[in-house]
């Protein structure tokens, strides 16, 4: 007779976690996906309710950064619980299977949760050459991914590799590189940029189908938008020091120490969509941007060929002082005739006077 499976709440239970850690867990995870307080104790239901997710993990052309990134996550109950014992369905890098008995174990779990299973592709898949470049189990990358995805209930693409193509598709392509999106056919696909996604947007994108049976809200670029429907300009702690026209010129000059703008110095924060700034790493103690270098753009698409790193772009979407960085001054100003940029104009003028006289303000508080 088949074993009942297990509940989320019971995983718990299992590995010694009590009830109040239980539900500060569920609390974390209602703040986290954006819900009201009052969506707790559905939550709360819904983990008490549901098993764990069949999941089946492919892993392509990458460099299992975004493995690394999600095995990291600061909050142990995410790893632990909703993915855990991952190698007991299928993941080449972590389960402990080789040979036939992987791709047995594989094609067991595609067979036993037809329709039920959760396929994380991480990598991008080569399709020149006859798909040469990646081959697993006898089986190229492109074969593979098609028919595991069949019978998905959902696909989530990992990272920039699996949802862009990443460093493989930067030109010239010799392996014919291409995203999970541009593979798949007849049914969507989750994509969690980055280089590598934050942990915890990507538990959080699992969560949400767990929680709610269905994948998250996305954006036009398959992106969900609980983590990507805002730029990293919008939220960084130096946005302040930007709109004033207070920027570093180099790495090591006086502005760098002070905090200032980084995006003369390349930064891509203004064209990336991402949350860094609101998560951050490691627990939520910093980000690039904060820790001194401009942001890449890693979770754009073709940001290896988006010009050199550490040149700015020469100017993005915007009026007045957002327009170009290098023609930030009362000339510009002057020049605008539209009363809501003087206004901006005037704004950012006491900006920089106060954050020049006050330079401590403009740094992130530390916890």
């Amino acid at each position: 007779m088949n074993e009942k499976p297990k509940t989320i709440y019971e995983e718990f239970q299992d590995r010694g976690y009590d009830r109040r850690t239980f539900l500060k867990f569920c609390s974390f995870a209602t703040a986290y996906l954006g819900l009201k307080a009052s969506a707790l104790g559905q939550v709360v239901k819904a983990l008490e309710t549901k098993t764990r997710p069949p999941v089946i993990w492919l892993h392509f052309q990458e460099c299992t950064c975004c493995s690394e990134s999600f095995i990291r996550s600061a909050h142990p109950g995410v790893a632990e619980v909703v993915l855990d014992k991952i190698s007991l369905d299928y993941t080449e890098t972590l389960m402990a299977a080789a040979g036939h008995q992987a791709e047995q174990s594989l094609t067991d779990t595609m067979t036993k949760y037809k329709g039920q299973y959760i396929l994380l592709v991480e990598g991008s898949i080569p399709t020149a050459d006859d798909g040469i470049y990646c081959v697993i189990g006898g089986e190229t990358a492109e074969d593979k991914l098609k028919k595991v995805a069949a019978d998905a209930k959902a696909v989530i693409a990992w990272g920039n590799c699996a949802t862009a193509g990443c460093v493989q598709a930067a030109n010239p392509n010799p392996t014919g590189a291409k995203p999970v999106s541009k593979i798949i056919s007849g049914k969507p696909v989750i994509n969690v940029p980055g280089c590598p996604p934050i942990a915890e947007v990507m538990t959080g994108v699992v969560l949400h189908i767990l929680l709610f049976d269905r994948i998250p809200q996305l954006d036009g670029l398959g992106r969900p938008k609980e983590f990507y429907s805002r730029r990293v300009h919008d939220t960084c702690y130096r946005r302040a020091n930007y709109d004033a026209g207070l920027f570093a010129n180099a790495f090591d000059d006086e502005n760098a120490r002070k905090g200032y703008c980084l995006y003369k110095l390349g930064c891509r924060g203004p064209v990336t969509y991402n949350a860094c700034a609101v998560m951050r790493w490691n627990e939520g103690v910093s980000f690039p941007i904060q820790s001194g270098h401009g942001c890449i753009g890693c979770s754009e698409a073709k940001f290896w060929d988006n010009g050199p790193f550490y040149q700015h772009l020469p100017s993005f979407p915007g009026f007045g002082i957002e327009t170009t960085a290098d023609q930030i001054g009362l000339v510009a100003g002057a020049a605008t005739a539209a009363g809501i940029a003087v206004h901006a104009i005037r704004t950012n003028i006491r900006k920089r006077k106060d954050i020049v006289h006050n330079p401590v303000q403009s740094q992130p508080e530390k916890e």
